[in-house]
């Protein structure tokens, strides 16, 4: 049991140290703008996708909110980035900053609906949400361009110096950095303790809110944090793509961003990246064996997961080497960090 605040404070910073395997992580993130050229494009994708299932993660893995619209403010991001950037304002950093702060801003005036009721209650009024918000886009064809998309938007250069080029190198890096920074900033977050009264109330609010933590203001803030980072990823997509459709806010987008955490995992924000490499990587390589029935293995994979568990599945080429080669297996290395031990 932790006696002090002093021990509670050297415990948290001791939890929040980067391992070895964190470190490898991003250095292969970063060497990847070296060892791979000619996938600029993918890995720029993968990097959104990660950025956007870390931000569900938020709501998700540390405060047990589940959604089923989160792509509404993903799409909102994205338009916003783009009409900005259709209409002169070609800034990338001024329009991530204004996608931001818009989607936080949606994410703050539904929170108060979204976080009452049961989870099914939640599910339905987040996929309501984000479906009345793509009907909106829809309509308002005049601003959105509705299923012809929007189209127009030119980037300026990154910092001023850096031009989006054709084969996305400026994209990627771009992205990977921007993503990288708000890794840090979540990471931060979740080892403070903010981010521990956030398990708190995913574990037992009622409990929570006994001794004295304001459950409802914690989770409105968090929610509000991940519409933030949400739009951030959607005007990551529109300003690396240069175009937005109708497709940011189509219901597969939720879809697939909670299928990308189911795959790496929920609650240690490396689950929405890891996932994201692994979806996008199946999905480039089956649709180009199978390109009709790619999402059928995608479900074989998820049923899988479900059935046999993540951690039997990713420990089992270790223990087949053991076997072959006679050694014991050792642990397998975890990204996430470790849990604040008990005195």
């Amino acid at each position: 049991m932790i006696r002090t605040s002093q021990e509670a404070a050297a415990r948290l910073t001791r939890r929040g140290r980067w391992s070895l395997p964190e470190v490898v992580f991003w250095a292969a993130a970063a060497a990847s703008v070296v060892l791979l050229p000619d996938r600029y494009l993918l890995l720029n994708e993968i990097v959104v996708i990660g950025l956007f299932a870390l931000s569900l993660d938020l709501i998700l893995g540390y405060a047990g909110i589940v959604s089923l619209g989160h792509a509404a403010f993903f799409g909102l991001g994205a338009y916003v980035a783009g009409l900005l950037a259709k209409h002169g304002v070609a800034d990338p950093f001024l329009g991530l900053g204004l996608a931001a702060a818009l989607a936080a801003a949606l994410g703050l005036a539904t929170s108060f609906f979204v976080l009452r009721g049961t989870d099914l209650t939640k599910l339905m009024v987040t996929l309501g949400f984000a479906l009345v918000l793509a009907e909106i886009a829809n309509q308002a064809a005049w601003l959105t361009g509705g299923a012809d998309g929007l189209q127009g938007v030119v980037m300026g250069p990154v910092l001023g110096f850096f031009e989006f080029d054709i084969f996305g190198r400026t994209a990627y890096v771009y992205s990977l950095a921007v993503t990288f920074a708000l890794f840090v900033v979540a990471r931060r977050i979740v080892v403070s303790p903010f981010g521990l009264s956030l398990k708190a109330i995913r574990d037992n609010p009622l409990r929570a809110r006994a001794v004295g933590i304001p459950v409802n203001r914690r989770l409105v803030a968090v929610y509000t944090l991940s519409a933030a980072y949400a739009g951030v990823a959607g005007a990551l997509l529109a300003q690396t793509t240069q175009f937005v459709s109708l497709d940011v806010l189509a219901f597969h987008r939720s879809a697939d961003v909670l299928l990308v955490l189911v795959i790496g995992g929920v609650g240690y924000l490396y689950g929405g990246l890891v996932g994201a490499v692994l979806f996008k990587v199946l999905q480039d390589n089956l649709a180009a064996i199978t390109p009709q029935y790619w999402h059928f293995w995608i479900g074989v994979l998820l049923v899988i997961l479900v059935l046999v568990g993540r951690d039997r599945v990713a420990a089992a080429p270790q223990a087949v080497w053991g076997r072959l080669t006679g050694r014991r297996s050792a642990a397998p290395l975890r990204l996430d960090p470790k849990p604040v031990e008990d005195a």
